[in-house]
């Protein structure tokens, strides 16, 4: 057996298979099947994306987890959570009370909401010992501007005859007036929203352009959307142009314009909350995943964040090695080695049916490489 490795696995979620922590978990089992001297550290992570709450629970010790029932994004009840940490923060994850897999095949593009998300943040305010307030923005199934959130806060949007607008994004187009009045004020440590794209709230690389068709909008939603979207910004002002302001559905302005949230990456966030900085001080490599490696998975997603961690150690760059349920792209040559579970299955469906198996197959197979590919210069493909 050659010398033994330090192996810290910090993947990202499988969405619509597997958690990050079980993605980290088979990796580790195929990994120890190959090589069980070395020491393997698994470190899920998130990028404010569904699953965030997940990885603060399992990274916290002490958090607690809270349930309420919410409005879900459709107007049908569902059961969301949100975490408190033991220093006054609270997690509240949009995609549990307003994500879009909660409407299944319903997709509603114009009429979908974040009520649920501002109902869960209105139960994190009415806990005391909530200082602070995260909010994870991946995953909405709406894109109202998060304006359903803000009403449930206590903020009003009115039409020109002075009633309040129904929820969603599609009925924005009739906004005449805003009144903040009533809105409940954030915590005393303010608003962080973990964000995990860049997109401004309009125009082509705004939230309904971009990510609207996502939720079954087609091309006159996303026009409609979109002149919802600069109505709700001619009158609340601010700046739509701010990296992250088209974050769910433009959820990400509406908070920091109207609530004085504070925008930030969420993959180092997650990372730094989970101690993956420190947990690369001394690794010998890092695994990381997602369910698709695209162009996309270098801007502020979990995947093009560890390869940040990594190159940026003080000791040297740690050697990166990335699953991923398909390959859309080439990854960079700072990956050492890449493998597809598609490929290691024989196709997509067989892949998505038995995720952990060749997630398991992927992590023996890397193993058996380590000291021959993985350390090497020249990336591998499989």
């Amino acid at each position: 057996m050659s010398q033994s490795l330090k192996v810290v696995i910090a993947p990202d979620s499988f969405k619509g298979s597997l958690s990050a922590d079980r993605v980290a978990a088979a990796l580790a089992d195929g990994w120890h099947s190959a090589r069980p001297g070395d020491e393997v550290v698994r470190l899920p992570v998130a990028d404010g994306g569904e699953g965030t709450l997940d990885v603060f629970a399992a990274a916290v010790p002490g958090a607690r987890r809270h349930s309420v029932a919410v409005t879900g994004p459709d107007g049908r009840p569902v059961d969301a959570e949100w975490l408190a940490l033991p220093d006054g923060a609270a997690v509240v994850e949009l995609a549990s009370g307003s994500g879009l897999p909660l409407l299944g095949a319903r997709r509603d593009p114009l009429g979908a909401h974040t009520v649920g998300l501002g109902q869960l943040l209105a139960a994190a305010l009415d806990d005391q010992a909530t200082r602070q307030i995260i909010v994870t923005l991946g995953g909405s199934a709406s894109t109202d501007g998060g304006t359903g959130a803000l009403a449930a806060l206590g903020a009003r949007f009115l039409d020109a005859a002075g009633a309040s607008l129904p929820p969603g994004g599609g009925p924005l187009r009739g906004l005449a007036s805003v009144d903040l009045i009533g809105l409940r004020p954030p915590p005393p440590g303010g608003v962080l929203c973990l964000t995990d794209v860049d997109a401004p709230l309009c125009g082509p690389r705004g939230a309904a352009a971009v990510f609207g068709p996502q939720k079954g909008a087609g091309p006159a939603d996303v026009r409609a959307l979109d002149d919802g979207l600069r109505r709700l910004a001619g009158l609340l002002a601010g700046d739509p142009d701010a990296p992250g302001s088209g974050a769910a559905g433009g959820t990400g302005y509406g908070l920091a314009v109207a609530w004085g949230a504070r925008l930030v990456p969420g993959a180092a966030t997650v990372a730094e909350h989970a101690g993956l900085p420190a947990a690369l001080a001394d690794a010998d490599l890092v695994i990381t995943g997602e369910g698709r490696y695209d162009a996309t998975s270098l801007t502020g997603k979990v995947v093009g964040g560890v390869l940040n961690l990594a190159a940026a150690r003080a000791a040297g760059p740690v050697p990166v090695l990335l699953v991923a349920g398909q390959l859309g792209c080439p990854p960079p040559d700072t990956v050492r080695g890449a493998v597809a579970l598609a490929i290691l299955a024989g196709g997509v469906r067989a892949a998505i049916a038995e995720p952990e198996r060749w997630l398991t197959v992927a992590g023996a197979d890397l193993a058996s490489a380590a000291t021959s590919t993985v350390l090497a210069r020249d990336p591998m493909a499989r």
